[in-house]
């Protein structure tokens, strides 16, 4: 079995629990509460949690999940991203839910999907770890459909306001910057209160939340899809320099920004 992929069914969690990996995840759970970077989330029926390397996930009651871990050598997102458009849609998007709800019928092809994952870790034939990869790409391909549709829905049943499509349009725009929500707040010509209510009620998230996650999405993109040395990714960020960088990023994350690059790596689309 490789290093790089595993699989473990029926996991028993319990409450306060945690999780946190250097691998991408796949989570298939059902009716469950969860923190996930400290953001507190209530997914219902069936349902697929997507975390990316060094996202915390803590257990807000007992559960029992079946995780699927996966290294960026092993399958890489960004390089597929023109057959499976996962990347900002079920990965790395700081306004959309870590997770998508789904029909029972494709909860129960994705639970087949890692019956025959785990069948597969156990296969020691040439060919196993390319099945495999094929194996993630369908979930992925399965799940972000299904986002896809919800995020529809969504937006036909309450379509986001235009205070708050701004507020993502501003947050993408200025972050490196600005972080302060009273920059935003002034853009938008609304009170600071103002705004830290509707970003509550359309995110799930503060101001301040979605501000320093889109700085450190950035800055792992960065140290995972670039050669950029840490310190030149301080000064692109517009930190006084490297070792504030390092210590806000350990902060945040968990780990610093040179353990981050060494465990996760540098993609291979880095190279091409």
């Amino acid at each position: 079995m490789s290093a790089l992929i595993s699989i473990e069914q029926n996991k028993k969690y319990e409450k306060g629990d945690s999780f946190y990996s250097s691998k991408y995840a796949i989570i298939l759970l059902s009716n469950s509460k969860f923190y996930v970077d400290s953001i507190q989330y209530d997914a219902k029926e069936q349902t697929v949690l997507f975390l990316s390397p060094y996202q915390k996930l803590v257990w807000n009651d007992d559960t029992i999940v079946s995780e699927l871990l996966f290294h960026g050598d092993f399958y890489c997102i960004e390089y597929h991203k023109e057959e499976v458009a996962c990347n900002g849609l079920l990965f790395n998007n700081i306004f959309l839910k870590p997770y998508v709800e789904i029909p029972k019928e494709e909860y129960l092809e994705i639970k087949s999907i890692f019956n025959k994952i785990e069948a597969k870790t156990r296969d020691i034939s040439p060919f196993a770890d390319m099945i495999n990869r094929t194996y993630i790409q369908l979930v992925l391909a399965l799940c972000s459909r299904e986002k896809s549709n919800e995020l529809e829905k969504i937006q036909k049943l309450s379509p986001l306001d235009f205070q708050m499509r701004r507020l993502q349009e501003l947050i993408d725009r200025y972050f490196s910057r600005e972080r302060s929500p009273s920059f935003y707040a002034d853009k938008l010509a609304i009170s600071l209160h103002s705004l830290s209510r509707k970003s509550k009620k359309s995110f799930g998230k503060t101001p301040t939340e979605l501000i320093r996650e889109r700085v450190i999405l950035e800055a792992k993109k960065m140290l995972h899809l670039t050669s950029k040395s840490v310190k030149e990714i301080a000064a692109v960020l517009y930190f006084d320099d490297e070792y504030y960088f390092s210590r806000y990023f350990k902060k945040c994350v968990g780990c610093s920004p040179s353990q981050y690059r060494k465990e996760v790596g540098i993609s291979i689309v880095v190279s091409e």
